[in-house]
């Protein structure tokens, strides 16, 4: 008893709460993760190189999710301890200031689109490797537009599921999901009279899709009566909580940023080892992002339950409630291994690849079943428990020393140097995975991640 009362909360209220904020976020991960393995099975009906190529193409877009996720999850750290502790007046200034920060970032990145599309792709395969590239140069090209609404949607979501809002981004989802199943079918297969477009319609039919989606986000969160935020606050002053969002924030979009960054290195690792690679890669990441679909969840409500609750002062509470998710990440890790292992063969099956990648895919599907079990305890802590608690310089820290220092390294010398077996190649490119759920595992233990905001209650 003396265990359960010091490591597991046993009030019902938190696991509501949990709930409250987890399943709108699972149930939105699923509607995601449905939509990529669509798209990842139709292009993979295909062609092989069209498959790969849009992979590769996606891990740039994905570079550039990574950056606003840690710009609108740094603003909801802010923004979960102003709506705990009922101060609107900071919580649109912490808004104003990560959709500038969000919008000025999607600008960048379009511009890089528009101009350097060729060049990006260029560092995802080798140079003989034409066809895969001419389809990530097309898949690029199309999809221009969906920086600038990602910078919307991904920082005004994370806020209002901050704000117990979480119903709203799902039903953005769901709308967006029939869009882009239904859109990509008629753009990549050439139906009701559209021509057949392949890698370009899976793009468009995906950017159609993001506009939907973000508009009714958008839409929604300029009609909340609590908070009443208009257009023009984008204009409002906001100096005075600048330092606070620098402090917090920008560990996280560097931390995010650079996992980000360093998943595109690991890509450009794996274009170098071959197609055969990065296409079973695009199929193992599939199958580890519906497998882990609750991970997302436990971290959104870890992160924003242990903001507001230490937004009410109730520290202990805190504590307590960080080893019931570690507890939890490391039950859901664990049914995630065993249903990679019950569906690889199925999923594998589906894909019009060669034989050899096929294997490929296998052997890589042995070696996620392993790793998905420390991914989700670290995720759970980092994106969650410890983010939530402000100790975000600490995650900035473990995040570019386990992947700069040990998995991007480890990856090139076991891939690219030795040529290990697949297997072992894989766990060395995720082996940040494991050294950094150890290590804040003792982060947790330590107490010393809990840190404090100053907000206006508080004065």
């Amino acid at each position: 008893m003396r265990f359960v009362d010091k490591y597991i909360e046993m009030d019902k209220t938190f696991y509501k709460r949990l709930l409250t904020i987890a399943i709108p976020v699972v149930l939105q991960s699923v509607i995601t993760n449905g939509v990529n393995m669509v798209d990842n099975i139709m292009l993979g009906q295909f062609t092989e190189a069209a498959l790969s190529g849009s992979t590769q193409a996606n891990q740039f877009i994905m570079l550039f999710s990574f950056t606003i996720m840690g710009v609108s999850m740094g603003a909801s750290v802010l923004s979960s301890r102003y709506w705990g502790a009922k101060d609107f007046t900071s919580l649109k200034k912490a808004v104003t200031i990560a959709l500038r920060f969000g919008l000025a970032l999607g600008l960048g990145f379009t511009l890089v689109d528009v101009f350097l599309p060729r060049q990006v792709m260029g560092l995802y395969f080798r140079p003989e490797a034409v066809a895969e590239i001419e389809a990530g140069v097309e898949y690029l090209r199309w999809s221009t537009a969906t920086f600038l609404l990602m910078a919307l949607s991904f920082a005004l979501t994370n806020i209002m599921r901050s704000m117990d809002l979480s119903n709203v981004p799902l039903i953005a989802s769901i709308f967006a999901f029939g869009v882009n199943v239904g859109a990509n079918y008629v753009f990549i297969f050439g139906k009701l009279g559209f021509p057949k477009m392949g890698v370009a319609g899976a793009a468009l039919g995906t950017v159609i899709a993001r506009a939907i989606e973000t508009g009714i986000i958008v839409g929604c969160f300029l009609k909340n009566k609590k908070l009443r935020y208009r257009l023009r606050d984008l204009f409002m002053p906001c100096g005075d909580l600048v330092m606070d969002f620098l402090r917090i924030s920008i560990p996280v979009m560097l931390s995010d940023c650079l996992l980000g960054l360093g998943d595109n290195v690991l890509a450009i690792i794996m274009g170098q080892i071959g197609s055969g690679f990065v296409s079973a890669n695009s199929i193992t990441s599939i199958l580890q992002r519906v497998s882990t679909i609750f991970i997302s969840g436990l971290s959104f409500s870890g992160c924003f339950l242990t903001g507001q609750i230490l937004g009410e002062g109730r520290t202990e509470d805190a504590r307590r409630q960080g080893y019931t998710y570690l507890i939890l990440g490391a039950i859901v890790g664990g049914c995630a291994a065993l249903i990679i292992r019950l569906v690889s063969d199925p999923v594998i099956s589906v894909y019009n690849i060669t034989d050899e990648t096929k294997a490929i895919a296998r052997e890589l599907m042995n070696a996620l079943s392993i790793i998905v079990i420390f991914r989700s305890t670290n995720s759970i802590l980092t994106k969650g428990v410890l983010r939530g608690g402000g100790d975000t310089r600490f995650l900035l820290m473990a995040d570019m020393f386990t992947m700069w220092l040990i998995a991007v390294p480890l990856g090139a010398l076991a891939g690219l140097v030795l040529h290990l077996p697949t297997f072992y190649t894989y766990v060395f490119l995720h082996a940040d995975q494991i050294i950094k759920a150890i290590w804040c595992v003792f982060r947790l233990r330590s107490g010393k991640w809990i840190k404090k905001i100053k907000t206006e209650t508080t004065e």
